[in-house]
């Protein structure tokens, strides 16, 4: 069951961060813990102002949080198919579904990659990258299809987090725009936080850029701001669909390889948005269902209602390449698009074009 309890600040705590002063109030969850309830919307003050975790209290203030239900302490193995690409003793490589979650977080405590996981690999992955995501290295959001490497062994996991963090992964994925990047081919890097306004969304925050070359230079002046985590995309053109109107020619959607560089929560689907091309299907950063497009006939509204009614980010993982944390070994994983997502390119592609 939902608990809520209401705090008051009194005269002495004034001028206290927010998430110290809930810690010293409620002594059995830590100031982390505390922080994320936070962040996520659990903490509703008396007043009008923003809510997070660095604001200074003042005298008189309510401050009313809610705590969830209790978390299970460790995931549990379930007998969840796996479509394993490669597997050895120090790590495995799988296709993960669009829909499933990679690890147990709230409302997804069980049906995960993680549970799955446990059950295929047993102990082998106990105690390897914490309790709560054994052996995950690196994760593709819920409704992001695609390929994704697990460690299995302590040497791997700690390997492979040094290769993520050196950027030394070849990782692409394809995405379906709704229109096209202008520059077809070019680089984006931003530093990307968490929303002021959502805390459950990402976005491009102060000193961002966009280049039509793989060349990228230092700002001028005083750099990079502190707010947010520094991203950057690498993205290739490889296909447009149809006509936007009749005059332009520009595409109408496009499929977009993008190259990471980073790798930032929502990062592709934040960067895409953030030049004017967000992913078909993004419930978060698309801000229109569907494409603007010009045309007519029996193809042209079948692959504009595929692209209104397709119900995920139409982003896949398609290419992750690494060297074997252990053997030294080049290794190269490349998955097509699933069906969903090919039926929509297949659709896209019968849109008449212009003459």
């Amino acid at each position: 069951m939902l608990s809520t309890h209401t705090y008051t600040v009194d005269a002495e705590a004034a001028g206290t961060r927010l998430d110290r002063w809930l810690s010293e109030q409620v002594a059995k969850l830590s100031r982390s813990r505390l922080k994320s309830l936070i962040e996520d919307g659990q903490v509703i003050a008396s007043h009008d102002g923003k809510i997070d975790p660095k604001f200074k209290v003042s005298e008189g203030e309510t401050y009313t949080l809610t705590l969830p239900d209790p978390e299970p302490a460790t995931p549990e193995a379930e007998d969840i198919p796996l479509d394993v690409l490669f597997e050895d003793e120090h790590l495995i490589v799988i296709a993960k579904p669009a829909g499933m979650v990679v690890h147990p977080a709230p409302g997804a405590w069980s049906g995960t990659l993680v549970n799955a996981l446990l059950h295929h690999c047993g102990d082998s992955l106990s105690g390897i990258g914490g309790v709560a995501r054994p052996g995950i290295v690196h994760r593709l959001d819920k409704d992001t299809s695609g390929v994704m490497v697990v460690a299995k062994s302590e040497v791997a996991h700690t390997a492979l987090v040094a290769q993520f963090q050196a950027h030394d992964m070849d990782r692409r994925y394809l995405a379906i725009t709704r229109g096209a990047p202008r520059p077809l081919i070019g680089r984006i890097e931003t530093r990307i936080d968490r929303s002021s306004s959502d805390r459950k969304k990402m976005e491009v925050v102060r000193e961002s850029r966009q280049t039509a070359s793989a060349e990228w230079h230092e700002p001028d002046g005083d750099g990079w701001v502190d707010r947010g985590k520094h991203a950057i995309t690498n993205y290739t053109t490889l296909e447009g669909f149809g006509a936007l109107d009749e005059k332009s020619g520009l595409p109408a959607a496009a499929m977009v390889e993008c190259r990471l560089e980073t790798g930032r929560t929502h990062q592709i689907r934040v960067h895409m948005a953030h030049i004017g091309v967000p992913v078909i299907g993004d419930p978060v950063y698309g801000k229109h269902k569907g494409i603007k497009a010009f045309g007519e006939g029996e193809a042209f509204i079948e692959a504009t209602t595929a692209a209104r009614s397709f119900r995920r980010q139409a982003l896949h993982a398609y290419i992750l390449a690494f060297e074997h944390p252990v053997t030294g070994e080049a290794l190269s994983f490349e998955q097509p698009p699933p069906d969903d997502m090919s039926e929509l390119i297949d659709k896209l592609r019968r849109i008449p074009t212009l003459t």
